[in-house]
């Protein structure tokens, strides 16, 4: 399996839009993930910053926030469902964390036929609706990652917003081959350290 991703990597190269060649990545670091690192997947959920936090942004609610991490310090993706209750947009502007140098706000558009991740300069959330990240073609960009980060643990991001708000959100970290947290029925991701909230 390996060894038919790396040829189909390799043969596909000179053509590969930036788009397509991180899902060849992403196949390829799955593939590569359960034998490369057997002992990833054990590793401790980080305490107590794992907790998932509390909104400040009025109006804002943060649901399954999560990042697929890549091996060989390869760029990881940040996903999550923002959703507005507000009677006025959000803006996000921008995104930091302790845990990466440079976060940035990315969108995969097509064009031509072809799939191309293109930066963004910001996210609009309307009033009274929500974003899935995931399902718009948004990510977080996560590049030059200081200190450990692995699945089983949590990072923190802090979401800027238009007019100075920001919102501190923990994400779980996720092997290649994961997907988003499950929602419980409140609506809320479905994640340690996280009770369930009454409607």
């Amino acid at each position: 399996m390996i060894t038919a991703a790396h040829r189909e990597l390799t043969r596909a190269r000179p053509a590969l839009t930036p788009a397509a060649l991180l899902a060849l990545l992403v196949a390829l670091a799955a593939a590569l993930w359960p034998a490369a690192t057997p002992a990833a997947t054990a590793a401790s959920p980080a305490s107590p910053a794992s907790a998932p936090s509390h909104t400040t942004v009025a109006g804002l609610t943060v649901q399954a926030a999560w990042i697929r991490w890549l091996p060989a310090e390869l760029p990881a993706g940040g996903y999550l469902t923002l959703t507005n209750r507000g009677d006025r947009p959000l803006l996000l502007t921008s995104a930091s964390s302790a845990a990466y140098r440079e976060i940035t706000l990315h969108r995969t558009v097509k064009e031509s036929g072809m799939s191309k991740m293109v930066k963004v300069a910001s996210i609009t959330i309307p009033a009274h609706s929500t974003l899935d990240f995931a399902a718009s073609g948004y990510h977080l960009m996560l590049t030059h990652q200081w200190g450990a980060v692995s699945p089983g643990h949590f990072v923190r991001i802090t979401l800027h917003f238009e007019g100075g708000q920001a919102q501190a959100v923990d994400f779980e970290v996720r092997p290649p081959n994961g997907s988003a947290p499950q929602q419980n029925m409140n609506g809320m991701s479905s994640m340690p350290g996280m009770p369930d909230m009454p409607h």
